[in-house]
């Protein structure tokens, strides 16, 4: 399937970023998905199908029910990328405490 939108575009939306924590810990269909929410069922639908197209789920069909489930893969494609923002931010931040230590000896 060709991917039309982009990942953070995609994880941009709270209900998206709901719908991934949700499934976070197990697979499940569409209908169970939808119940966790006060918004119609085709808009749900079309969460899943953006996350979907930008491969941050899978699809298993198992009869005639659909189970969604994350795509570690593309998850982990974007831990990958938000890594060196977080070393930065980690450096910044112990950089300011080593800052506060030395200000509050000199006290």
């Amino acid at each position: 399937m060709k991917t039309r939108r982009d990942v953070f575009q995609a994880i941009a939306d709270p209900t998206r970023r709901a719908i991934l924590l949700l499934l976070a810990s197990q697979a499940m269909t569409a209908g169970a998905i939808a119940s966790n929410f006060d918004t119609a069922r085709p808009t749900v639908s079309k969460h899943l199908q953006i996350l979907t197209e930008c491969e941050l789920l899978k699809q298993e069909q198992n009869g005639r029910e659909v189970h969604y489930q994350l795509n570690p893969d593309k998850m982990k494609a974007v831990d990958d990328f938000l890594a060196p923002f977080r070393k930065m931010w980690d450096d910044r931040f112990n950089k300011l405490e080593s800052l506060m230590k030395s200000y509050k000896n000199k006290k």
